[in-house]
This record gives C-alpha cells, sequence and structure tokens, in this order.
C-alpha cells in the first residue's frame, strides 16, 4: 500500500470536510428571524379590540344617517313652510288694501238703504253702480260677504253682538238685523258682521 505525500493528505482532508458540511441535517439549520405572530391570549385581545371598533364605526354610521334624515325632513318641512306662505301671501296680500276700501262700501251702503223710494234721480243710480262695481272688483280677489241676514243663526266666529231684540217673530240667538256687513277673504275672515240677536221677549209678571 502506497503512502499518501502530506500535500495529496492535507487536500483529501479538506474534501472530505467540505462534504460532511453539505451533509448536515436539514434539523440542523438556525430558524430564520421574523415578525411575532400573536398567539393565545394577546390575539383574543386584539380581536376584541377590532371588533369594538367595528362596532363603534357602525354606531357612527348609523347616527350620521339618521342626522341625515333629520336634516332632510327638516329641509322637506321649510319648503312646504315656504310654500304655505308663498300662496297666503297670493291670497291675502291685498288685505289691507281691501280693509281701507271696506268703509267706502259701508257709506254706500247707508246711502242706499235711506235713499227712499222717491229718490231714483241720477245720482242713486250712480251710486249704485259703483257700489255694483267695487263689490265685483272685490269678489275677483276672493271677498265674499258674511251671511247675516234676519233669521241667520248667531255666530261668534263671525257675528259680532252689537245689541239684543226682544222678538217673537224671530228664533232666539239668531240674527235680528245686520247692522253692518261683514267679509270675508279667501275663506278667512276679513270682518265680522255686526248685528243685533233676537231673545226670547220677557214674559210679564
Amino acid at each position: 500500500m502506497k503512502s499518501l505525500n502530506p500535500f495529496t493528505k492535507r487536500r483529501r482532508n479538506a474534501v472530505d470536510n467540505t462534504n460532511d458540511t453539505k451533509q448536515q441535517a436539514p434539523g440542523s439549520e438556525q430558524p430564520q428571524t421574523g415578525q411575532p405572530v400573536e398567539t393565545g391570549a394577546a390575539g383574543e385581545d386584539r380581536v376584541k379590540e377590532l371588533e369594538a371598533a367595528l362596532e363603534a364605526k357602525e354606531a357612527e354610521a348609523k347616527e350620521n344617517w339618521n342626522k341625515f334624515l333629520r336634516e332632510r325632513a327638516d329641509l322637506e318641512n321649510y319648503r312646504k313652510r315656504a310654500q304655505r306662505e308663498k300662496e297666503e301671501i297670493l291670497k291675502y296680500g291685498n288685505e289691507g288694501l281691501i280693509t281701507e276700501i271696506l268703509p267706502v262700501i259701508d257709506s254706500m251702503d247707508r246711502a242706499l238703504a235711506h235713499a227712499g223710494d222717491e229718490a231714483q234721480g241720477a245720482l242713486l243710480e250712480g251710486v249704485k253702480l259703483t257700489h255694483g262695481m267695487l263689490l265685483s272688483a272685490l269678489k275677483k280677489y276672493g271677498v265674499e260677504p258674511v251671511d247675516a241676514g234676519p233669521g241667520t243663526p248667531f255666530d261668534p266666529a263671525i257675528h259680532h253682538a252689537m245689541s239684543q231684540v226682544e222678538t217673537s217673530d224671530i228664533s232666539p240667538n239668531t240674527v235680528a238685523a245686520e247692522l253692518q256687513k261683514g267679509y270675508t277673504i279667501q275663506g278667512r275672515l276679513l270682518r265680522a258682521a255686526m248685528v243685533a240677536v233676537a231673545v226670547a221677549p220677557r214674559t210679564a209678571e
């Protein structure tokens, strides 16, 4: 058997050492380092924390939605109120002017009531014509006289009692006489009618 020279022996030992390094067992590798994985109680706490945050966001979203609905309802109510106010202005915007005209009509009513049958001249006809024209013009704006003829049931909402009249010709608590006409505008009371109210005659003792 041949003996190996020192150089050959050293080279063979180096090759053997290299092979030994390559043939290390898989389990002998060093574990890799990285971010720690939460497990156990720490992981459960993290899940609960996320669930609580989600519930808080859901509650916030629900509150924001309810707030939006309330604000939208308020806006719709404002729009309807503004529309009603606009309609009322169109209906009753001339109320002040009409109120100023009513005394003129009252004067004409009194003049016609006291004219008498003998006053059939041009002046009386002119008053009648003007009176009729005024009433027709007011009617175009929704002005109507209050029903306050004799025998009409007394209604404090549209009648203003100025006096009482004892009579058996008319039922008690009805209008005995109309002293001044009342008017409504678009169905709303503009001025109450001044009336005398019938009452039953007092029996003699």
